[in-house]
This record gives C-alpha cells, structure tokens and sequence, in this order.
C-alpha cells in the first residue's frame, strides 16, 4: 500500500499496560494481541500494511518487580500522574507522554487509538471505560469499537461498558489524553475481570485462564481490521479473514479457523452482553 499510494497517511494504535503492576492479566491480554499482530495470520498482515502499532507492555516495570500491587518503586501510582509526569519521579510515563504527543504531531500518521490495559477485581468479563464528550456525533463514534469487540469476543461486556468524565480519574492515562489528542483519537480503559466472565447462554461464571486472557487479547487485535473496514480504510474485499481464532492459529503459519459461529463479523466468538455482578469501580 505505501508503494501504491506514498502519500497515504498510515493509522496509529499506541497501546500500554501494567501501569498497576499487580493487575497481571493485563500482561497475558497484551501478549495476546502481540501474538498475533506479528503472526502470519492474513489479518495480521493486513493490520501490519495499513496500520502502525506502537506497544509498551510494561509501564510500571520496578513496581512489578518488586511485587507492588499499585504503586511503583517511588511510591506513586502512575496512573494518577499523566497531567504533569515528572522525569525523575515518572520516568516511564514521562517518556511514552512525551512519544505519543510526537506521534499526535506527525502529519504522515493519524494516532486514533489509546488503548491502556488493566484488570479488574470485582467485574467480571472484558468491558472498557471511555470518555464523555459535548458532541453527540463524537459520542457515537466512540461507542463503535467496543460494539465491535463485544460481537467479536465471547467474554467481552458492551453492558459493563462505560462513559465518564470523573475529575478523580483526570491523571488517568484514559482521561488525560483523551483531553490532549484531537476529537478524531479515541482513548479507552479495558478492564478484564481477576476471575471469570460470562458468556451467552452460560448459567455459571467460567474461570479465566492465561490462554483465556490471551485470546481476549487476540480479539482486541482483530477488531482493528472490523473497525477500519466499518470506516472504509481498508477494502472490504482486503483481506481472507478466516473468523474463530484460536491459539494454534496464531502459533502455526497458515491454519485456517474453525468458522464464524454468529455469521455477522469477521471476529472471534460472538459476545456476551451482559451485566455482572460487583463494584462498578472505574480505575
């Protein structure tokens, strides 16, 4: 595509996670969809063509090192210090703010999501929190991903989806560049349950596993290639998307899924959209 069309103007996704070094399912999501972006999937190839992924896996690298469930080895919790991250007390934050607001400046790219992974410990399934805005039209445009990530993921929650703007929340990574960015960025929280999800038409909790939280995070991938297919970036007849992903589709070059079970999105399994039970507390 960049050799057809030079001038064309690449997508930006900047996704981080384990700003709260103790919410380790953030790192399985996020190995997830590392996986599979440099996978041989066809859509991974076709994400790699049109889109940029920028990626920090870890933010809070000493606090996880040493054990901490919140705060890093100074003390703080990053995800409260976005606004104004010190060099020398923030470093990481200081460093990946500084990198997306280059990023937001580049004309030959369009930064249009922040994704900051975290986990949850009353919630259950995925679910994500977004911002609130004045314009109506903005408002319905931030909804559109999630939609399409709860039709592609079996534990993925639109119901436990939310929308907010808590001036306790605005050094939160979500809040703040949401903020920053301009009214064509979209910036999200997603959450993922500590213990178990509910899927369609289970009548018990299923537990999550490190396969389990991966796969979720394989389906945040894909949804990229569903998202810029409903904004007509990229062709509908680009690329072969096979629909179920499964583990050994992202480990062996080539292998095919097992067939779209809901027949209505190039995703994963359909989800659940449901509430669960808990503490609707917004990290």
């Amino acid at each position: 595509p960049a050799q057809e069309n030079p001038k064309k103007e690449k997508k930006l996704v900047v996704l981080t996670a384990r700003v709260h070094p103790g919410e380790s399912p953030a790192s399985f999501v996020c190995q997830g969809v590392i996986d599979f972006l440099v996978s041989q999937h066809p859509v991974a190839q076709v994400l790699r063509d049109h889109v940029i992924f920028k990626i920090v896996p870890m933010l809070n690298p000493d606090g996880v090192y040493l054990g901490n469930y919140r705060c890093s080895l100074m003390g703080f919790d990053l995800n409260r210090h976005w606004q104004e991250p010190s060099l020398w007390a923030h470093p990481t934050l200081h460093a990946v703010k500084q990198l997306i607001v280059q990023l937001s400046q580049d004309p030959k790219v369009g930064l249009e999501f922040y994704i900051d992974v975290h986990a949850h410990s009353t919630m259950m399934n995925g679910f994500m929190y977004g911002n609130v805005f004045e314009e109506e039209e903005r408002v319905q445009r931030q909804a559109v991903f999630p939609r399409l990530l709860c039709a592609n993921a079996a534990d993925f929650s639109f119901s436990n989806t939310s929308f907010n703007r808590d001036m306790v929340k605005a050094g939160t990574g979500r809040r703040f560049l949401g903020g920053l960015l301009d009214d064509t960025s979209y910036c999200y929280t997603l959450e993922v349950s500590f213990y178990s999800y509910m899927a369609a038409g289970s009548t018990a909790p299923i537990p999550y596993t490190e396969d389990t939280y991966m796969k979720l995070g394989r389906n945040v991938a894909r949804t990229f290639l569903d998202y810029y297919k409903h904004t007509h970036f990229i062709e509908e007849n680009k690329p072969p998307a096979p629909s179920h992903i499964n583990s050994m589709e992202v480990l062996s070059q080539g292998r095919q899924g097992n067939g779209n079970r809901s027949g209505k999105s190039s995703g994963g399994e359909r989800g659940a959209d449901r509430k669960s039970p808990g503490v609707h507390r917004d990290y």
